[in-house]
């Protein structure tokens, strides 16, 4: 089976035609190496198989599938790529390029690749680079500590919700005739 790489580019309405070119281009010079752009908004790839929209399933399978993941710059989607074991490569929307309204994506990357969460990239050079070396690697880690940890996270909320609204409510959960249903 050849390699797959993964382009997400989210549902954001500002277009990222930037991320698509490289994708493209990437695309074009990797013929052995099957790339699906997950491209909302933006205008569709040329050299790339084109998704407008993933739903979840077909997302997560993609994911699995993956030698390598390219995302933008938000958490959801880099949760995502995390989840299934890789270290996404990571280009942030630039709202200088009018790709999002502002900076946040950039600031919450360079956060992220300074801990080794995701592979920032900034240019088309460090694109080649790290696609190349992500290629080079394949996936980082399955994805049980990531899952086992986030599981654990929820089960704890839960008993901690659960003890707050016994507290709020001595006589438990059992709805009165003016609550609001």
């Amino acid at each position: 089976m050849s390699p797959l790489v993964v382009v997400l580019l989210g549902t954001d309405h500002h277009p990222f035609d930037r991320l698509v070119e490289w994708a493209d281009a990437a695309a074009d010079r990797r013929p052995g190496v099957r790339f699906v752009v997950q491209h909302g908004m933006t205008r569709p790839p040329v050299n790339a198989e084109a998704h407008d929209f993933l739903h979840h399933g077909l997302l997560c399978e993609l994911l699995d599938q993956a030698s390598a993941v390219v995302s933008h710059g938000g958490p959801g989607v880099i949760t995502e790529a995390r989840e299934a074991g890789h270290v996404p490569l990571c280009v942030p929307r630039d709202p200088r390029l009018g790709e999002h309204v502002d900076g946040h994506q950039q600031r919450f990357a360079a956060m992220m690749g300074s801990v080794g969460v995701v592979r920032l990239v900034e240019d088309p050079a460090g694109f080649e680079r790290e696609l190349d070396a992500a290629l080079l690697v394949g996936r980082a880690q399955g994805p049980a500590p990531v899952l086992e940890a986030r599981q654990a996270a929820r089960a704890r909320a839960a008993v901690e919700l659960t003890e707050v609204m016994t507290a709020v409510r001595p006589h438990g959960l059992r709805r009165r005739r003016h609550d609001v249903v």
